[in-house]
């Protein structure tokens, strides 16, 4: 893999391709270490969930230091274009972020995103000047009509969030990444090593994790697993794979058998 083989996104360049999440861990700590463990150097924070305004409660910024680690806002939680915008728009009072996370969710028992209501906050968003990075769903007409408004890079979902499903739709996926020179991000659904290499291997830019390694047995150990599995993947799909064949191709030359 070549040493320059970074991640650019807003021009902006990044080492890792694994994207975390900073919720459903056991606490701060935990969630800190395992962060560090992956080599991540994003990180989700849900604007409405995680703290980083309280200074009575445990900051955020006390454990993971956003000088070290780009902090990437998101709307978890909003179920309509209005409180995605209001949300984004006190993260940038709160900390000057411009570069966010858009997801504006259908409905809490799939919580998959609303492209509706998702396409219309994109543009908005875009207009005043956000970043926008977007939590989508793998529709390929969509992504492109994200693309088109401005998204900065394209987020369709494996599955359903925390269902570790994995990829449902290679297909679509595929073609997303074909019709499509932004960055492509799986999120939402992955739930093992595998899932993350199987991502990579289609192509895909990166990767984003958050209940796979937060709520596992071991958050700390499938923390490097991810970590290491987004390096086999994108190693084996810049390598080129053989093709596929229905009968055997011999490995050893058959000229010349004693």
């Amino acid at each position: 893999m070549k040493k320059t083989d970074n991640l650019i996104i807003d021009k902006k360049k990044f080492k890792s391709r694994l994207i975390v999440g900073t919720g459903k861990y056991k606490n701060m700590s935990e969630c800190a270490k395992a962060i560090k463990l992956s080599g991540a150097e994003i990180v989700t924070v849900a604007v409405r969930r995680v703290n980083i305004v309280d200074k009575k409660k445990p900051l955020l910024m006390d454990y993971i230091n956003p000088k070290k680690i780009t902090y990437l806002p998101n709307t978890a939680g909003c179920f309509n274009s209005k409180e995605a915008l209001r949300t984004l728009r006190l993260a940038r009072e709160i900390g000057g972020w411009k570069l966010v996370k858009l997801e504006v969710l259908g409905d809490k028992k799939t919580l998959y995103p609303d492209m509706i209501e998702t396409l219309k906050s994109t543009e908005i968003l875009t207009k005043e000047g956000f970043k926008v990075m977007v939590y989508c769903t793998d529709d390929p007409l969509m992504a492109k009509r994200l693309e088109n408004v401005g998204a900065c890079a394209i987020m369709p979902l494996a599955a359903p969030i925390g269902s570790g499903l994995g990829i449902q739709n290679y297909t679509n996926i595929k073609i997303i990444r074909n019709q499509t020179k932004l960055p492509l991000i799986i999120d939402a659904g992955l739930g093992q090593a595998s899932d993350a290499t199987i991502a990579m291997e289609l192509g895909c830019d990166g990767v984003l994790i958050n209940t796979a390694i937060a709520k596992a047995k071991n958050p700390f150990q499938m923390a490097i697993a991810m970590k290491h599995a987004v390096l086999a993947g994108r190693g084996s799909y810049l390598s080129g794979r053989i093709g596929k064949h229905y009968f055997a191709n011999p490995s050893s030359p058959i000229k010349g058998i004693i």
